[in-house]
């Protein structure tokens, strides 16, 4: 890799440092689980009978956390798809996002998680909403972690290909230069290339993924982009 590319992966890791550490996806954690009461709680665990009861009594089914996480939130970060449904089922917002603007698509599409991701799809969420502090979108996430599964998943199900985010950046760029060039980064640049991405979208100085893909030397990834 040449200095400069060096330099402007260096570059664009501190934008999403800055911008990301203190902004990203945060899951409860130990002492907030412990802490959860009501549809928290039972969200968390599973319990669908619990979740069932408390609806039926009233219980808000989109009450939030102190990071304005829902029960939906919660559930989608532990895994718990039965409790997306029964949730979503008692009128939880399917589209809620927390306090960094992140959907249960989103949180399902960073986690490499597949089958909440679809879960999350079939209760309602919606692959096409604008999601986190970037004003992204899921399939964006997915490019940049090399999730190929999700992205595979979210292109079936209507995601928009080519949404640029507010650092100026698509899918098909940031699997390239926030990638690694391995195996399922290429792999994601070939999903996206095959659904019909647009390559000649450029980042803020011009440079296209295939510019990009180029000066890091992923002879894989400009096949794919030059075919």
């Amino acid at each position: 890799m040449h200095r400069r590319d060096l330099f402007r992966n260096v570059f664009a890791l501190a934008i999403l440092g800055r911008a990301g550490l203190a902004q990203a996806q945060v899951p409860p954690g130990p002492e907030e689980i412990a802490a959860y009461q009501g549809l928290h709680r039972a969200a968390h665990s599973g319990d669908l009978a619990e979740i069932r009861r408390l609806l039926a009594s009233g219980a808000a089914p989109d009450g939030r956390d102190s990071r304005q996480r829902t029960p939906l939130h919660v559930a989608c970060h532990a895994r718990q798809r039965e409790a997306m449904r029964a949730l979503v089922a008692g009128k939880a917002d399917p589209k809620a996002v927390d306090n960094q603007n992140y959907d249960c698509i989103t949180i399902a599409a960073v986690a490499d998680d597949v089958p909440t991701l679809e879960t999350a799809i079939a209760i309602g969420g919606d692959p096409r909403q604008i999601t986190s502090p970037y004003q992204g979108t899921a399939l964006i996430a997915a490019a940049h972690l090399g999730h190929d599964g999700v992205v595979k998943t979210l292109i079936g199900a209507g995601a928009p290909l080519d949404h640029v985010n507010n650092l100026h950046w698509t899918a098909l760029i940031e699997a390239v230069i926030l990638g690694n060039g391995g195996p399922r980064h290429v792999e994601t640049v070939r999903l996206l290339v095959e659904a019909g991405a647009r390559r000649d979208l450029a980042d803020r100085e011009g440079r296209t993924p295939l510019d990009h893909a180029r000066s890091r030397g992923y002879a894989a990834m400009v096949a794919l982009l030059t075919r």
